[in-house]
């Protein structure tokens, strides 16, 4: 999914946003576009840019780029496969499988491959969409695989910050809020273009200073 910035609007980011097909994803990459900025969004399913849970598809994914800067990569796709899964009979192995492969290794090899692209562009940026449900201080159980996932991916961002910093690359990670989409259900407290707008002026106030925290959708810090 390539959406093109207004050709009037003058130089613009190029954006690659993972999971841009529906829900924060594509209305990040609304708003993007609507600013002027290029965004290269992805999803997953036949004839998809890029499947974050396949290798093969990370590597063509990057060779496509053809090594152009990338000034923000958004890793927003993500999986919640254990809503509702009971201690005695659910979460089962293949479960765990399929949301580390996305929430996790899917975030690293997406930031893996496309390592050249945000070096080539000056102080470019990473932001790691995680969750509040990640959090060691938010434990009310359940949702086992969810939360462990999510811890990795924060953890993930953290480490990636320590070593980015040095080659001038941000790296940020967010909890986008309780937001009413197909994951976060109907009883979400924000619309998708609430979490959306608040994440992209989070995004904007990123930079070295700031690389490695965990915010909030808002502006408040979130203890890991």
């Amino acid at each position: 999914i390539l959406v093109k910035a207004d050709s009037d609007k003058g130089p613009s980011m190029t954006i690659v946003i993972t999971g841009a097909s529906r829900g924060i994803g594509a209305t990040l990459a609304a708003q993007y576009k609507d600013a002027g900025e290029e965004v290269i969004g992805t999803a997953r399913g036949a004839g998809a840019v890029l499947d974050v849970t396949d290798p093969a598809s990370h590597t063509a994914f990057a060779a496509n780029l053809q090594g152009r800067p990338l000034d923000l990569l958004i890793c927003n796709a993500g999986v919640y496969v254990d809503k509702g899964d009971d201690l005695d009979t659910g979460f089962g192995p293949d479960l765990w499988a399929q949301s580390f492969a996305t929430n996790v290794t899917g975030v690293f090899l997406t930031v893996q491959s496309l390592m050249p692209n945000l070096r080539a562009a000056k102080g470019a940026k990473i932001a790691i969409i995680a969750s509040q449900m990640g959090s060691q201080t938010r434990a009310p159980g359940g949702s086992y695989i969810y939360r462990a996932s999510k811890a990795a991916a924060i953890n993930l961002g953290r480490n990636l910050a320590v070593d980015l910093k040095p080659e001038g690359i941000a790296v940020g990670i967010y909890h986008p809020g309780w937001v009413r989409t197909d994951m976060g259900s109907d009883q979400g407290e924000i619309s998708v273009a609430e979490s959306a707008q608040g994440l992209a002026q989070r995004i904007a106030a990123l930079d070295l200073a700031r690389t490695g925290a965990f915010e909030t959708w808002d502006g408040r810090a979130h203890p890991f």
